[in-house]
């Protein structure tokens, strides 16, 4: 493993372990006495920290920053007064261009980020030094088992020590202080297509970390392991495997009980797609109700009718879980969607927080999940509150008052009328990943939203790929229009806000419209600010009860991930780590690629404080190079398969329409094109797989992977003749 440490750590935790109060942060106020990493030897503070972290406002110690989730900081220093006044302190450019998706934790004066390729840095949080980082070395071939970018959402904090998990599966534990290996331990079939991209959480010793992987055919648990060893202590699985067999899991009871019933046909085989419902984003846990909460994913195949011929609701996809932390024993669960076929997780970011509802206060949870319902339930019991759309929605008419479940549209069940469906929200969702917060103070939900609608279609010729995704649909309604115009049309319809919410009166108090849907995670704090960055590389700070715009700074790069706020000797800071990429931006090509195309794409660290007035270097502007496509090959039948072709593999990481948005490859730049000897070596045989471009020869014929080369340069042609058109009229 590569591992770098600088002699300077050594001084900074000598500094940290001489505890002291923190100055005062605003008049009349006091932050409570900080503690290091190195004094957290005490049994009973090590059981309690995470739990009691509001009692560390100074600290981000969970990727929520408390069990709880909210995203609230306390501090306000930095607040609707001063804000004009927050000034760069420092920023580290990061060594790799993918996306970036980390929560950063601030931990007694350090701050630990992760990025692309799950590697770990950790900085002096006032200066910016780097003290040590780590890179696990995940083999570039797993890129080829993600959906969505080989990204990663944040390490978890327990005891001096630092987690994280690997995309390749790999759960690791360093030394908060070195970053040192202390243990690893694989957590799942490196043999499927599992990966890892969320941030592990820590509950009473135990990591909890579940895994991604539904779109290519695996099923979905969660697992949890002893944070001093690595060893597993208990394992759930989502949805039941088959029939008579039993998995010695913690879910064996509940899924032959409750969940068995709900499926049909063999969803638990490799041609049946194993059921899906992976657990690859959003925990929370209730201290006091000793309850772990668990997101639950899309059913795998897509497509109700194949993975589960005969119907049925397919628990526990599209879920939420309550769980025993101890054990994993199963407490309640409250299905948002049954039989899901749409990619509507309920993997969406979760809140916990108490609400004052027809007189009474209830211990709710509340989530904001793809399917664009905002949800209220009551978090001891799983009772459903209330359901109210949060975005534009045509797939249901509403949910029943009493039980939640949502009155399915009978043309939305593409599985069964055999006729295309445009849906609104697409798989994309209301509500992706990117994290909303809740400010307690407003009562508000700051949501980042998405409006964008998507065509499901039943594939009457779909069949389980070795390799890429299998979503069960065709994917051939994906590919974009060849007219720039009607591109153009589609990217204005495309729409991204941040919203800011009731989730008492269930309605929308204020909005904030960004140019394009895919922005950024959400940070409120008692300043009355909302922070949030966005698809044009701009962090905003937004006024909490208004949604007016307070201060912006140029970050050179997209945002996607959220920021945090912390303090260290008295002042507050905000940090985020900036960068290009995740599942949109991999797929959309040219309808999410702004007037900038290509976009700049530098992933950077950046933190902020009052009075900082530190630049970054002047942006270097991308010029879009001038296309020379080799001559067409192929005819047009040949076109025709290789389009085809392209949209069931290649779409997802080289854009629609073999148009790149600036991410990885656009092929129809790619120098390999002229050649079908270097096409093959690449595309079939796998000639770059150590970075990611894996050999696809298990899906195609050498002959099917020349008419992709075909389909693609008969688009750089298109493009190539566009170049010359807007260039004589200019």
């Amino acid at each position: 493993m590569s591992l770098q440490i600088t002699s300077r750590l050594a001084g900074l935790t000598s500094t940290l372990i001489k505890k002291s109060l923190l100055t005062a942060l605003f008049a009349g106020s006091l932050i409570a006495a900080t503690t290091s990493v190195a004094d957290e030897s005490d049994t009973a503070n090590v059981k309690t920290r995470l739990a009691q972290a509001d009692n560390e406002p100074q600290n981000w110690l969970s990727h929520g920053r408390n069990y709880s989730e909210t995203r609230y900081s306390p501090l306000k220093q930095i607040n609707t007064e001063t804000i004009n006044d927050l000034g760069l302190a420092w920023s580290y450019d990061l060594d790799t261009s993918r996306g970036q998706e980390s929560t950063p934790l601030a931990i007694d004066g350090v701050l630990y980020t992760t990025s692309a390729w799950s590697k770990v840095q950790a900085f002096n949080a006032t200066t910016g030094e780097l003290l040590w980082q780590y890179d696990p070395e995940v083999p570039g071939e797993a890129a080829a088992k993600g959906c969505c970018d080989v990204v990663n959402r944040g390490a978890a904090y327990w005891d001096g020590h630092i987690y994280v998990g690997a995309f390749d599966g790999r759960l690791i534990a360093l030394d908060a202080k070195t970053g040192e290996q202390l243990w690893s331990t694989m957590t799942v079939d490196p043999d499927l297509n599992y990966t890892i991209t969320g941030a592990p959480r820590v509950v009473k010793g135990n990591v909890i970390i579940g895994n991604g992987g539904a779109e290519f055919g695996v099923r979905g648990y969660i697992s949890a392991y002893d944070a001093k060893t690595g060893e597993q202590v208990w394992r759930f699985y989502t949805v039941p495997g088959k029939p008579g067999v039993k998995d010695n899991a913690a879910s064996d009871p509940i899924l032959e009980k409750l969940a068995q019933a709900t499926w049909s046909g063999k969803w638990w085989s490799k041609e049946g797609g194993y059921g899906g419902g992976t657990v690859w984003d959003s925990m929370a846990y209730d201290a006091e109700l000793d309850l772990l909460y668990v997101g639950v994913g899309n059913g795998s195949f897509w497509n109700r009718a194949i993975r589960s011929p005969g119907g049925g609701d397919n628990l526990f996809i599209s879920s939420i879980l309550a769980l025993k932390p101890d054990t994993g024993e199963y407490v309640w669960h409250f299905q948002q969607v049954p039989g899901e076929e749409w990619d509507y997780t309920a993997t969406q970011h979760m809140i916990l927080t108490d609400l004052k509802i027809k007189g009474q206060v209830r211990q709710v949870l509340m989530q904001a999940p793809k399917n664009g319902f905002f949800y209220v339930l009551d978090r001891k019991t799983g009772e459903f509150i209330s359901a109210e759309p949060y975005t534009p929605l045509n797939w249901a008419t509403g949910v029943d008052p009493k039980t939640g479940r949502p009155n399915i549209k009978p043309q939305a069940r593409y599985s069964k009328t055999g006729k295309p469906w445009l849906a609104l929200p697409s798989s994309l969702g209301g509500h992706n990943w990117q994290p909303m917060a809740y400010n307690p103070v407003t009562q508000l939900v700051y949501i980042p939203t998405l409006e964008v609608p998507g065509l499901y279609k039943t594939d009457p010729e779909f069949k389980p790929m070795a390799k890429g995704m299998n979503l069960s649909i065709d994917l051939a309604p994906f590919t974009p229009p060849t007219d720039k115009k009607d591109i153009a049309k589609i990217k204005k319809s495309l729409k991204g806000r941040l919203i800011a919410w009731n989730p008492v009166t269930q309605k929308e108090v204020w909005r904030v419209t960004h140019s394009g849907p895919w922005n950024g995670g959400v940070l409120a704090t008692a300043g009355g600010l909302v922070f949030q960055g966005d698809g044009d590389g701009f962090l905003s700070a937004y006024h909490a009860t208004t949604g007016q715009k307070l201060w912006t700074f140029d970050a050179q790069s997209s945002i996607q991930a959220p920021p945090i706020s912390y303090a260290v000797n008295g002042r507050q800071y905000i940090s985020i780590v900036v960068g290009y990429g995740g599942s949109m931006p991999m797929n959309a090509g040219e309808l999410l690629a702004n007037s900038t195309y290509p976009k700049s794409n530098k992933s950077r660290v950046l933190t902020f404080q009052i009075g900082a007035s530190n630049q970054l270097p002047e942006k270097v502007p991308v010029v879009k190079p001038k296309l020379t496509p080799p001559a067409q090959v192929g005819d047009a039948d040949a076109i025709a398969r290789g389009k085809r072709y392209y949209h069931a593999v290649c779409t997802f990481c080289h854009g629609g329409g073999a148009a790149g948005s600036g991410l990885l490859q656009d092929l129809r730049y790619s120098g390999f094109l002229a050649s079908k000897e270097a096409w093959k070596e690449v595309v079939y045989n796998g000639v770059l797989s150590s970075i990611g471009m894996v050999s696809f020869k298990e899906n195609f014929t050498a002959d099917q992977v020349e008419d992709i080369r075909a389909y693609v340069i008969h688009r750089a042609i298109h493009e190539a003749q566009y170049q010359e058109t807007t260039q004589e009229i200019k």
